[in-house]
């Protein structure tokens, strides 16, 4: 009776998986509050960057001289913060991501303790950024900041530094709470693609003597491939569009050293006023993470890791 009863309901759904109309019933409210949050607010930049707009009042249009004086002109030093945002993500793929894989990696073998370290590593990923920049601020303070101290306290007086206040030091001084916060996260995903590679594969691979660097190279990163393009992807796109902790540390200072596209189109709206001009910046944050999107997927479709 059991039986007779699971396959009547097992029918039943896939009568109703084949019903096209009720499965655009229940996707369409998804697909409205998608819309209406994420369509609609990018439509309504992409009108705003044609205007010379203060946010108040009739807008007057003006074409594309937003993005000329955007790319062209360069008048506000947009192409250094986009070059900074470049620096950021290329640190994110060759230090962050080869981190949280290492770490992934050896938690996946099973090691003692590996729910602990999980659940440590994870614990920045949960923690407001705004705290974590208030943290860092206090690492870093010239005076009493944890990090001078260290260094005066091992006869390192030299090396102190004005770390967040230095324009050689302060990008890659943010660049370390941002590997801190989001290591964890990387390391998460890429510890469940890990686990779900069936243990055989790796007893074989033991079996025929290989030690355990060779099954990570060629067993473990060739199987979680679709993973790591995922991770290399979310680094990409979160290092053009980073901006709180970032305005936290440094609001793109000293001297826009830190500056990205995001802090600057921040000040660009909400300090200046320039809400047309500040728009043309949103918009080619949008297709800079577009673009680079569609290049990752292809570059991860041609090589074989």
């Amino acid at each position: 009776m059991n039986a007779a009863i699971k396959c009547g309901l097992g029918g039943n759904v896939d009568r109703f998986l084949g019903d096209r109309k009720a499965i655009c019933i229940f996707v369409l409210p998804a697909l409205l509050l998608f819309s209406i949050l994420i369509i609609l607010p990018i439509f309504f930049s992409l009108f705003y960057s044609t205007l010379d707009w203060n946010g108040v009042g009739d807008g007057i249009f003006i074409g594309l001289k937003n993005f000329e004086r955007l790319i062209i002109s360069n008048t506000d030093g947009f192409t250094k913060s986009i070059k900074n945002s470049f620096v950021l993500a290329g640190l994110s793929i060759f230090i962050q991501l080869p981190i949280a894989l290492t770490i992934a990696l050896t938690l996946a073998r099973g090691v003692k303790g590996a729910r602990f370290f999980r659940t440590v590593y994870f614990v920045p990923v949960i923690i407001s950024t705004v705290v974590i920049g208030q943290l860092w601020m206090k690492v870093y303070h010239p005076d009493y900041g944890l990090l001078n101290i260290l260094l005066r306290s091992i006869g390192l007086d030299s090396l102190t530094n004005q770390w967040l206040g230095n324009a050689k030091t302060a990008l890659l001084a943010v660049f370390i709470p941002i590997v801190w916060q989001y290591v964890g996260y990387h390391m998460l995903l890429m510890y469940a693609a890990a686990k779900s590679v069936p243990d055989e594969i790796y007893e074989s691979a033991r079996i025929d003597g290989a030690n355990e660097i060779t099954i990570a190279l060629k067993i473990s990163i060739p199987l979680i491939k679709p993973m790591l393009r995922v991770c290399v992807i979310f680094a990409t796109i979160g290092a053009f569009k980073s901006f709180d902790l970032i305005y936290v540390l440094t609001n793109g200072g000293p001297m826009h050293a830190t500056d990205m596209p995001t802090t600057l189109m921040y000040n660009t709206i909400f300090v200046q006023g320039l809400f047309g001009y500040g728009s043309a910046m949103a918009i080619f944050v949008i297709v800079e993470c577009f673009t680079f999107t569609l290049v990752i997927q292809k570059i991860f479709g041609k090589v074989n890791v």
